[in-house]
């Protein structure tokens, strides 16, 4: 049996949620003496059953068009799931099998992680370099119109069905944005989502690394980004920023790998079903696979499920500081249970408690430090300097040269717009700050120095040992 956390992904349209198989079948769930029915709800189950079947009947014979059998059942049983909360539901086998490949971290779609909000399809997280993410879709954005269609009366599924398509086609998509004047059309065309979900580069002596979904490549993916940028820095290396901006979440177990990588010990999650015998709690094993060093770890309102299972551990042990904005919320869990024969069910079994016992659901993660995202203008300034002044005293050197044409435009905006992220750069920031303040420590003999060839062959053993 195995659980997942899910974050409702776009696959061909959309995917609905990573996830792995769950090993026991329906009907071999809640099966104890203590759960046996009365023969009076007995009674009143079959009489609501027979309310089913005479609907059914009624429907079958009477309604305007013919209808199959096959879809008024499956549809009946997804009403059921998707009203008990937005993450349940019913996969028939086509989407079942989808959802198996897309674990996997490969899948055709636009590339963007969705749930249901006030009747349209909400924006949870586009994923990084996916067609979604290049046409500027962006976290929060509300689909209010498929193809010109609009989406009000639809369900999760029935705008996934109008979303999908083949790859390579064109899809319109009417957008509502908080800070956009009106409504928003974006042509994507359909891809295949290939998604590599750890991504690391070196930022001066920080080691950065982004995860931008948990699927099965996550854990290896984390380990092979620390060796390389052990390898690059050596004991150079300050500490690092983990990056979980606009990751919907994914494979519970690989959220706990995540912490489990930089937590020594302690308790990183607990879920809690309905049962109190159900009730599991997965512990840290020894080692810190960043030595000690100071980690950031950035969030936004694009950071759900088990992107709050990683920061909300690490934030409980003090390991890390969280930096940037309150996270989604989504502090459920979900199980995928195949029905054989007619795909499988996806139930809502359990909610997660981060280490400290405070449930996020639909609170989300607060950060240490609230950074929003900014944007940083230069203004062309017309300065008086010294050359300028009539009579001015000549450089006796000869060399006098005028200001530098400015690189600004007549409106005082720059031609050369760069894409500046504050947010990791208040992060890089923190972690420089953190590294001269453990440096003051020591030198004024509070922390006593660690030799420093222990240190270095500590590193290249952690870093060589590691596949």
């Amino acid at each position: 049996m195995r659980t997942y956390l899910i974050g409702f992904v776009l696959a061909f349209a959309l995917l609905a949620g990573a996830s792995t198989l769950h090993t026991t079948y329906a009907q071999d769930e809640g099966r104890t003496a203590g759960s046996v029915p009365s023969d009076e709800n007995n009674t009143e189950t079959y009489r609501q059953l027979n309310l089913f079947g005479d609907v059914f009947e009624r429907v079958r014979s009477q309604y305007v068009e013919e209808t199959e059998d096959k879809d008024l059942i499956e549809n009946a049983v997804n009403g059921m799931l998707t009203s008990l909360d937005p993450h349940s539901a019913y996969l028939n086998e086509e989407r079942f099998q989808e959802m198996q490949v897309n674990t996997r971290g490969e899948f055709g779609g636009l590339g963007i992680e969705v749930t249901m909000e006030n009747g349209f399809v909400k924006v949870v997280s586009p994923i990084d370099d996916t067609p979604a993410f290049r046409a500027g879709v962006k976290a929060g954005d509300y689909i209010t119109h498929i193809d010109g269609e609009s989406v009000l009366g639809l369900g999760l599924n029935e705008a996934v069905d109008k979303m999908r398509g083949k790859v390579g086609t064109d899809i319109n998509l009417t957008i509502s944005r908080e800070e956009a004047d009106g409504p928003l059309d974006l042509t994507i065309t359909r891809d295949i989502i290939k998604i590599r979900s750890v991504r690391s580069r070196v930022e001066g002596n920080v080691g950065y690394i982004r995860i931008t979904t948990f699927n099965q490549n996550t854990e290896p993916g984390l380990k092979e980004a620390i060796k390389d940028i052990n390898e690059e820095l050596g004991n150079k290396i300050t500490g690092y920023v983990l990056d979980l901006r606009n990751n919907p979440g994914g494979l519970l177990d690989q959220a706990i790998a995540v912490s489990d990588a930089f937590l020594d010990k302690g308790e990183i999650v607990s879920t809690r079903g309905r049962n109190e015998e159900d009730t599991k709690r997965d512990n840290a094993t020894p080692g810190d696979m960043a030595n000690g060093l100071p980690i950031v770890v950035l969030i936004n309102g694009g950071s759900a499920s088990a992107s709050e299972i990683v920061s909300g551990a690490l934030q409980d042990h003090k390991r890390a500081i969280l930096l940037g904005t309150d996270s989604f919320g989504k502090g459920s869990v979900q199980t995928v249970i195949p029905l054989p024969g007619h795909g499988a069910m996806r139930l809502t079994t359990a909610r997660y408690y981060t280490p400290s016992g405070r449930s996020i659901q639909a609170k989300g993660i607060t950060p240490d430090i609230y950074v929003e995202p900014a944007k940083v203008e230069s203004f062309a300034v017309n300065r008086i300097k010294e050359s300028d002044l009539r009579g001015a005293l000549a450089n006796p050197d000869g060399d006098d040269k005028k200001a530098p044409a400015n690189d600004n435009d007549e409106d005082g905006e720059n031609t050369d717009e760069e894409v500046y992220d504050y947010q990791l750069e208040r992060a890089l920031d923190l972690i420089n700050g953190l590294s001269l303040y453990e440096q003051g420590l020591k030198q004024s003999g509070v922390m006593a120095p660690e030799p420093a060839a222990e240190s270095t062959e500590t590193t290249e053993d952690a870093t060589g040992t590691r596949e």
